[in-house]
Order: C-alpha cells, then structure tokens, then sequence
C-alpha cells in the first residue's frame, strides 16, 4: 500500500509540473495580432462647432425719471407687458429750495406787474371813451395787460412745475409720471416705494426705475475662436440650444461678427450676433446659457472611413489595404488623398473605392478573455 501511495504523489507531482511548463509554454508564445476592419462608405461629412453664449433682448431698455424725487407708487412688476407711454411708477418732487424761491418770487413779482397793468387799463380805457387817446394808444395798455396776465400764468406754471414736479396747463405730461419709452415686458423693477431717485444729467446716469425688452426680438451673443472665424459669413445658419430647456431648439441666422479680437483666457476670440428666430417666447428669459451649434464646412455623399484608420507621415497620409483572407492576410501601405474630416470620419478624395477593405486599429484583447 505505501508503494502504492507514493506512486500516486509522484504522478501528481509530475501532472502538476508539466501543467505548469505547459502554461508557462503557451503564455510564451506570440499571440497573433487583430485588426478592426473597415470598408468605406458614402456617407455625409460636416465639420461644426460649438459657440457658448447667451440669449438677450435686442432692445433693452433702462427707464430713468426726468425729475428727482422720492417713489411713492410703483404700478408695475417684473414679468408684466407694458406698452410704450405706459406708466410704471410715480415720483414725489422734493423741490430744490433756491429754485423754489425764485419761482416764488417771480410770482409776487408778477402779480404786482399785473395790478399795475389793470390799473393803467382802466385809467386809459376812461380817457378812450371819452375819445381823449388815439386807438393805438388805447392798444398798447391793453395789450401791456393782456402779457402782465401771461406773465402770472408762466410763473405759477413754473412754481408747480418746481414745487410739484408737475402743473396743471401740462398735467397730461406730468414728468412725475414714469412711463415705458418702448412697449415690451418689464425684467427688472431694482427700486421701491420711497426709494430717492435722481435723474439723468452731466454728472450721473440717473436712477434706473425699470428695464424694458422686447422679447419677441433676441440675439445670441458670444464669442468663436480667431481659428475659425475666417469661415463664417452674414447669414449662416445656427442651431441654437438653450441650457435650461433642453427639448427648446431654435434657429438662427449670424449677421455680426466683430471686426476687433478679444482676449479670453490666453486665446483671442471675436464676438458674434446671431438672430434668433423665435417660436414660442414664453418659455425664454433673458440672459439664458446657450450654445449655438455653425456648420462650418460639409461634404454630401463622399467617399469616407474612419480617422483612425489614416496613418499620417509629414504632409503625406496613407491606409493599409487588405490583401487575402482567414491567415493569410497581407497589408499594402497605400499612400490616399484626404479631405474634409468631422473627427470621426474623413473623407478619401483618391486612392480608395468601395471595393476596398481597410486596416484599423489594432483589437485590444479584454482582460477578463485574457484570464
């Protein structure tokens, strides 16, 4: 038996050690190598790019009041359509008190000249009817009186208009009155009730009251690499996305490019205008991410295989035909002329038909088949 048993280990031991050489052998030997093949085909070839931008208002209006003042009413929100000549808010006048005095002042003066100018009417009035002065003369004192009452009107028009902001021969066009100089809607209403605001002169810009836009007219703006900007032209067509409404494409039509480069990043690029054509404005807010999507280039119906597949040396590029078949394979270096590529596909101007069968990438092995 203990013969026996130690045969038994010995054959193990043996079994165990020719496996092991057997592996080690097989692991040794050169695996063939595999190719992906490919056979060119006709295909659509366009080269794009991508622009990231936003989506703006052509028209954007900031409303500023043409008088200071104190806000005591707003009549309007962000989001509401307003017409041009609309109200939107009304400001409280808080007089300048120099000003308020002067006008004052040619107010009392005024009626004094008045007063005078009636009494000077009468007196002559009395010496005409008894036909003691010519009619001109008679005139003259009337018409004196007639522009001393003027003279009152314009200057309690002007002490309202200093002390109210507003008078009752122009009450229609009160400037206390804030009102949309375009029609469109309302994006932003930065102040509120009892905010000071000052209007537009020579040393500020004015408080802006409202932003006005008109929605139904909006621009893509942004900005394309000084690389390709060479191949756009007025009126190329743009697909535009919008980063918030995803299943939202619109169209548009480029019809500005800047002629002045800026940089971004280390790069020089050249802003852009596009026209969007817009089909449903509800949905869009201004100041929405966007990216625009040009053709820059296309080729219909050429002869294509993958880039992968070209083996470029210098200015020159070359394929790797296949020749036979099973084990017996044979790869011809072919030196082909390119075209237009979109990095996926490029185009073959010669040196291939679509009888051809072409060489790729070498098949890379899965790890888990290797185990």
């Amino acid at each position: 038996m203990k013969k026996y048993r130690k045969l038994f280990i010995a054959a193990i031991i043996a079994l165990i050690f020719i496996g092991t050489f057997v592996f080690l052998w097989q692991k040794s030997q050169p695996k063939e190598i595999v190719y992906n093949e490919f056979t060119p085909e006709m295909n659509e070839v366009k080269k794009t790019t991508i622009i990231t931008g936003k989506i703006e208002p052509r028209n954007e209006v900031n409303i500023k009041p043409q008088i200071g003042g104190i806000i005591t009413d707003l009549y309007k929100e962000p989001g509401d359509v307003v017409q041009a000549g609309e109200v939107i808010a009304k400001v409280k006048v808080i007089p300048d008190m120099g000003q308020l005095s002067s006008a004052e002042s040619r107010v009392r003066l005024a009626n004094i000249n008045l007063k005078q100018a009636q009494v000077n009417y009468e007196r002559e009035k009395n010496l005409y009817d008894q036909q003691l002065v010519s009619a001109d003369e008679f005139d003259k004192i009337r018409q004196a009186m007639d522009q001393a009452k003027q003279e009152v009107d314009a200057s309690v028009d002007a002490l309202q208009v200093v002390r109210d902001g507003v008078s009752k021969s122009n009450a229609s066009a009160s400037s206390t009155l804030i009102r949309s100089t375009i029609s469109g809607i309302i994006l932003d209403i930065p102040v509120k009730v009892g905010n000071s605001v000052i209007n537009t002169n020579t040393f500020n810009d004015g408080t802006t009251i409202a932003t006005v836009a008109n929605m139904s007219d909006l621009i893509f703006r942004g900005n394309i690499d000084e690389t390709e900007v060479g191949q756009l032209y007025d009126g190329i067509p743009m697909k535009i996305t919008v980063g918030a409404l995803q299943d939202l494409k619109l169209d548009a039509n480029l019809e500005y490019i800047s002629p002045k480069a800026v940089e971004n990043n280390g790069a020089n690029q050249f802003e852009i205008k596009a026209a969007v054509k817009v089909t449903d404005n509800d949905k869009l807010r201004s100041g929405y991410s966007a990216n625009a999507e040009i053709i820059l280039n296309k080729v219909e119906k050429a002869l294509t295989i993958p880039e992968s597949a070209i083996e470029f040396s210098g200015d020159s590029t070359f394929v790797y035909v296949i020749k036979g078949s099973g084990t017996k394979k044979e790869y011809e270096r072919r030196q082909v002329t390119t075209g237009l590529s979109d990095g996926v596909n490029i185009v073959i101007k010669k040196g291939l038909t679509v009888k051809d069968k072409v060489r790729g990438p070498q098949v890379v092995a899965d790890k888990k088949e290797e185990k």
